[in-house]
């Protein structure tokens, strides 16, 4: 089973996938993209790189039991989504707090509030293997503890439970 942390930045997916208690790998994927040179450019402007999904699907491979954790994780050929959501005005404050710019804190933030993330997985796999996580007041341990849950299938898809609308 291949199963997919995603999110805008911010949400928690790290430091929730470094609680799992499961026999699946965990990637943290945008640590492999940076180490394994999985990108097409660095873009100077937003001080990130660009990932090439092509290079990252190959380097992947048919590695089945495994939990991707990335806000790209969703491009992927993935069995179950879960998408972290956190309150843009919370999400706003920790990308600041940790380094992030304030127009590129603004820009995820309002990404947060649209549901950008959420409607591209749901696009890519259905509402059927989409399962949305509501972080804001949530421990990592009790985030861990629903992501668990999904992948153990003791957990119904539920996409579309979030809104952030009242924040736009």
């Amino acid at each position: 089973m291949r199963v997919a942390v995603t999110g805008t930045p911010g949400t928690g997916k790290t430091t929730a996938t470094e609680l799992l208690e499961t026999d699946l790998d965990v990637v943290h994927l945008n640590e492999a993209i940076r180490e394994e040179a999985l990108y097409e450019r660095v873009d100077e402007e937003r001080d990130s790189v660009v990932a090439d999904m092509d290079a990252v699907a190959e380097w992947l491979g048919g590695r089945d039991d495994v939990v991707i954790d990335s806000h790209l994780a969703h491009h992927l050929d993935i069995d179950r989504v879960v998408v972290l959501r956190c309150r843009p005005d919370v999400l706003e404050e920790r990308l600041v707090e940790r380094g992030e710019g304030e127009a590129s804190a603004a820009e995820n933030a309002e990404s947060e509030a649209l549901d950008v993330i959420l409607s591209e997985a749901v696009d890519t796999h259905g509402f059927d293997s989409v399962y949305e996580i509501e972080a804001t007041e949530r421990t990592p341990e009790a985030v861990a503890t629903e992501i668990e849950a999904v992948i153990e299938g003791e957990r119904d898809p539920s996409a579309g439970e979030v809104s952030y609308i009242e924040y736009l």
